[in-house]
């Protein structure tokens, strides 16, 4: 454990207007589970871009196994014994997991060779799977482990995660920590990257902590309470979201029994979902991902239409109303994913902010965008919710995820929303992000807004809800309220248990 696996020296990385990485020297030993820290912006995805081939430092040095280490792309970097999990997954829903195994080999063995050991390595390591089934048929969690061992399958000496239990249930994370441990005590070195403070406490035992680029400090987090480290990563003290919390008014939103088929071919069908909102409250909805999410909010959304006498906006049948109409009423939506559905990657923050701002902003004027009010509107969201950024005419697909999240989160807020529906509000968001889109939330409930936060983060929809439902294959559990649920009751809501004692409800 004393000889440095991979040796960061001076590393440093500038994009027009912005030093993602200043200086960056860090020291990753063999076996080593180490924590890369740092708020939205801070540059761990360029430094971690960098290690796995995807960028070129400007400056700096790398040396891994003791040889000067400098990856071109992502081909050198597995050969050289570096191997990545992405945040976002990369595979293909029509094909089985053993083609998309394949697919990210550069020389795959035949393929009942690759099956084999497929079964053989996620045997190993705790994390089953059947080479033979479709991906779109696959639970987040299942898909996850197909991406860990494409990796594993390579031998990798470093082993870089990036957000990885975003998406899993808390069994699955126990699980995805034991393969973690198994691999350290093998002598893989894990690079891994998360904002759940605690989680990183439960298993890295070092971490270094990034702020605007640099490295403010290191620690060992088993040592470190979820708060210091929070505080090291922002400079200064954390805030906890809190309000006023009064009686909620009149149903504002209703469904009745709303059926509604996915678009999408391997989505998850809406089944008899009923449900009502209150001005002044939030109701959080938790699931494990591929529950329905994503339906949910597009039947709220107007993303999916409904038939007349389903969906209710106060004395408003809109169901058969698309978006806009829906957001001139005040019913607005932010999707879970940012990055193509809640921005266009392309486009300016600008245009992005126009895109479902011009409704309730009057953005246009005799059918035309007014440029001067776009730009005005996109400066308040960047201004008011800290987006880091050079300005409103940067690309949104420029901005770290987190950036682009407070962003999206922002720009529906600013719109005054009667009701807002959020679906992983916070996901990717470093701890004070997190704290300041909360309190955002629990700011326009205050002022007599509904929201509809729903989200996989459990601790999170216990610290904002005044009630709590579960989706569990297109089925919504009757809320209950959240003050006062066990982690035995959420989780029995979760696995479908939709009936249990009705009597709390």
């Amino acid at each position: 454990m004393s000889d440095a696996l991979l040796r960061l020296d001076g590393v440093t990385k500038a994009y027009p207007g912005v030093v993602a990485n200043a200086d960056v020297s860090m020291t990753i030993r063999p076996g080593e589970i180490h924590a890369l820290l740092g708020e939205n912006g801070a540059g761990k995805s360029t430094l971690v871009k960098a290690i796995y081939g995807l960028v070129t430092p400007d400056r700096g040095r790398m040396t891994l196994m003791g040889r000067p280490y400098a990856p071109h792309d992502p081909h050198a970097a597995r050969a050289a014994g570096v191997a990545m999990v992405f945040q976002h997954f990369s595979l293909f829903d029509a094909l089985t997991v053993a083609e998309n195994v394949a697919l990210g080999m550069e020389d795959p063995p035949p393929f009942r060779t690759l099956a084999a050991r497929i079964r053989e390595v996620s045997e190993t390591y705790g994390l089953p799977l059947d080479p033979f089934r479709t991906v779109g048929d696959l639970s987040a969690g299942e898909r996850q482990r197909v991406e860990i061992v494409r990796c594993l399958l390579q031998d990798p000496k470093l082993l870089i995660m990036d957000e990885p239990t975003s998406v899993l249930t808390p069994q699955e994370v126990a699980i995805l920590f034991e393969t973690l441990r198994k691999l350290s005590a093998e002598g893989t070195a894990i690079l891994y990257i998360s904002h759940k403070l605690e989680e990183i406490r439960a298993l890295c035992e070092s971490a270094t902590i990034l702020r605007l680029g640099r490295v403010v400090a290191t620690c060992d987090p088993r040592e470190t309470s979820a708060r210091a480290m929070a505080e090291m990563m922002v400079g200064g003290s954390l805030h906890v979201p809190a309000r006023d919390r009064a009686e909620p008014g009149a149903v504002v939103l209703r469904i009745e029994g709303l059926s509604a088929a996915s678009p999408r071919a391997f989505g998850t069908s809406l089944k008899d979902v009923r449900l009502e909102v209150r001005r002044g409250e939030v109701l959080g909805i938790g699931g494990v991902a591929g529950n329905g999410q994503d339906e949910l909010l597009a039947a709220l959304s107007g993303e999916m239409t409904a038939p007349r006498g389903l969906i209710f906006f106060e004395d408003h049948d809109v169901g058969p109303m698309g978006p806009d109409a829906r957001r001139a009423l005040g019913l607005l939506a932010a999707p879970e994913e940012r990055n193509g559905h809640a921005a266009a990657p392309g486009m300016s923050l600008t245009e992005n902010a126009a895109l479902t701002g011009r409704v309730r902003e009057g953005l246009t004027r005799r059918g035309f965008l007014d440029w001067g009010r776009a730009r005005g509107f996109a400066a308040s969201v960047i201004e008011t919710f800290d987006v880091r950024t050079p300005g409103t005419e940067t690309a949104a697909g420029a901005l770290s995820g987190g950036n682009l999240q407070k962003f999206v989160i922002g720009r529906e807020i600013l719109q005054r929303p009667e009701v807002l529906v959020v679906n992983q509000p916070t996901w990717g968001v470093d701890a004070s992000a997190a704290a300041a889109i909360r309190q955002a939330l629990l700011d326009i409930a205050e002022r007599g807004a509904a929201v509809v936060a729903i989200s996989q983060d459990l601790d999170e929809l216990m610290e904002i809800s005044d009630r709590f439902a579960a989706l569990n294959e297109g089925r919504l559990s009757p809320p209950r309220p959240a003050a006062g649920l066990t982690v035995e009751e959420i989780g029995l809501m979760l696995g479908g248990a939709h009936d249990m004692d009705v009597a709390h409800v």
